[in-house]
């Protein structure tokens, strides 16, 4: 007796399914984990993670912060680059901040849920605040000394051009960072007050071409996961590093050589200096 055809197209189907199941679903899986426990790819397969007295401190490829209960750095620890994943350095919340370089005029609000900063002041403070902790220039291009962003709404007589007729200090509710522009005086702004109808006017300001703070220290990465942190951004640190070691300098930029990756293949990327494995080869040393 002959079965239908569609019923030995459904069995023919049906092995097909079992097939793949045990190639794909068991096989596969199986052949890779055991792949990955060869020698040399255990490490990397099992996250590369990293171990202080036996206990697992993080990941060589997830930075980490290194600071207090409050926030505060940890002075004899070498500083990651800010972070813009979640609370900072969540894997489960890995993006960038989706603010743009145009994005300079805080939201200035008596209430802390609808205030916020805008990319500029957020690098301003940050490199006010590195220069503070480092004994450096913490000053930039567009920043006011106070740690924000140092933009002026202008108001025109013919909207975008004309004689000034009104100037306010955007970020600044308080003494404005200009006293006046183009002989008209500089209005601090008001919280919960929606300025329109104005230009903004980033005001470059003495601050030097080039800053002592380099940028990785002011600017999160796109992943908000970076364990790397530049050369320059290290050696900055070095110096803070050593004396709350009561290290050599030298013993610090030694290390900091030695825990620096060059380009991927030579030309992509930039060096790196992995900020984990550098603060535990610190404790160790």
């Amino acid at each position: 007796m002959r079965i239908p055809s569609w019923i030995g197209q459904h069995l023919a189907a049906l092995r097909l399914l079992l097939v793949m199941t045990v190639i794909l679903g068991v096989a596969y899986p199986l052949v890779v984990t055991l792949v990955a426990q060869i020698p040399g790819l255990k490490s990397k397969a099992d996250g590369s993670l990293l171990e202080e007295g036996g206990t697992v401190v993080g990941s060589s490829l997830i930075g980490q912060s290194f600071t207090d209960a409050d926030g505060n750095a940890l002075p004899q620890y070498f500083q990651s680059r800010p972070s813009a994943a979640g609370d900072g350095y969540d894997p489960l919340s890995t993006s960038a901040s989706n603010l743009g370089p145009e994005d300079v005029v805080d939201t200035l609000s008596t209430d802390e849920e609808n205030a916020s900063q805008s990319l500029l002041t957020q690098i301003c403070s940050r490199s006010l605040a590195v220069g503070e902790l480092e004994g450096v220039d913490g000053s930039r291009p567009y920043c006011t000394a106070g740690g924000v962003g140092a933009v002026l709404g202008v108001w025109y007589s013919d909207g975008a051009t004309g004689t000034v007729t009104r100037v306010v200090s955007l970020n600044e509710t308080g003494t404005p960072f200009l006293s006046t522009y183009e002989g008209i005086q500089v209005e601090a702004a008001e919280p919960d007050t929606e300025y329109t109808g104005y230009v903004a006017e980033p005001i470059r300001g003495a601050a030097p071409d080039r800053p002592q703070v380099p940028a990785d220290a002011v600017t999160a990465s796109a992943s908000g996961l970076d364990p790397q942190i530049s050369p320059d951004y290290a050696e900055l640190q070095a110096q803070r590093v050593a004396q709350e070691r009561g290290l050599d300098v030298a013993e610090v930029e030694s290390l900091i050589q030695e825990y620096t990756t060059g380009r991927s293949l030579g030309f992509i990327g930039e060096s790196g200096v992995n900020v984990l494995e550098l603060n535990l080869a610190l404790d160790q040393a």
